[in-house]
């Protein structure tokens, strides 16, 4: 009886093909090959490419790079000061316009909107759609409505605001799905205990889906300090001497400075501009390993 019960355990089921032994069908086989060598073409020249960078920009990579202004006469002696803190600045006030809308967004649509009203689907659509505009698309809207439009010139405030409108959709997606993730029976016991709606979204929602919105925004964020096209088209200066000090100053960022950099006859420009977009990936890992820090340290188990 033994025997025959463990024959009908070890059967397989209908409709499933038997493997011989334990190798797997030729065509299961091919396709995890080609699976394996899609993977590793594409880590090999992502890894030739920084590699290049790096060795590239080596020489160039000293104090100089940091706290000099930009020189076209002489780049031994030339840096990127101004590109840097211009980055920091148009950075810090894009987070500071779309990531207070995009979550309040992304909770109005989860814990409040009625998804059978039109104009909640219609949110819901434009999102979507938002997400796989061009960034180009972004610059002429900037240019256009921000810039010409409402009278702010091509500022630190225009960069901070167009930058906004493009990440804006992946804030908002990133932070519903992570509202998503918080089962309902954590809404139903607080509610059930006499708590308001919005006592159950401040208290209980929202420090669980802490996570997932913190990783979200900052990858989204990560995005746009790697964003030159709409700031070129704003207007974005390529040669700068001096620091923006305020929303209404003129800027430029690292990946201006790198495009101005690139485009010079010169070799010399060329190591300016390799250790230039080395500081841009050092300041894309700072960003990345805050988010997934933010993560792990905040993440819980249901």
């Amino acid at each position: 009886m033994n025997s025959d019960t463990a024959t009908t355990t070890n059967a397989p089921a209908p409709g499933v093909p038997r493997l011989k032994g334990r190798g797997m069908p030729l065509r299961e086989r091919f396709f995890q090959l080609s699976l394996w060598a899609s993977l590793a073409i594409g880590v090999v020249f992502l890894v030739s490419l920084l590699l290049y960078v790096v060795v590239e920009g080596w020489p160039r990579l000293n104090l100089k790079i940091l706290t000099n202004f930009p020189d076209i006469i002489d780049p031994a002696n030339a840096g990127a000061q101004s590109a840097i803190t211009g980055t920091i600045w148009v950075i810090a006030f894009t987070a500071l316009y779309c990531l207070p809308t995009g979550i309040l967004t992304a909770i109005y649509l989860e814990e409040y909107a009625d998804p059978g009203r039109w104009w909640n689907r219609a949110v819901e659509i434009n999102i979507q759609n938002l997400a796989a505009v061009p960034s180009i698309v972004y610059g002429i809207l900037g240019l256009g409505v921000i810039a010409r439009g409402l009278g702010f010139g091509q500022t630190v405030l225009t960069a901070s605001l167009t930058l906004s409108l493009l990440v804006l959709p992946i804030v908002i997606i990133s932070a519903r799905e992570a509202i998503r993730a918080v089962p309902q029976s954590i809404r139903q016991a607080s509610l059930a205990l006499g708590a308001t709606q919005w006592q159950t979204i401040w208290r209980q929602v929202l420090p669980a889906a802490v996570p997932g919105m913190a990783t979200g925004s900052i990858l989204a964020l990560s995005r746009a300090i790697g964003e030159a096209a709409p700031l070129l088209l704003l207007g974005g200066l390529t040669f700068i001497t001096f620091n923006p000090t305020g929303v209404q100053s003129p800027f430029t960022v690292l990946p201006i400075q790198i495009f101005n950099w690139i485009s010079q006859s010169r070799a010399e420009f060329t190591a300016l501009a390799s250790a230039a977009i080395v500081i841009l990936l050092v300041m894309l890992l700072a960003m990345n390993s805050l988010a997934i820090w933010l993560r792990n340290h905040f993440s819980r188990r249901w």
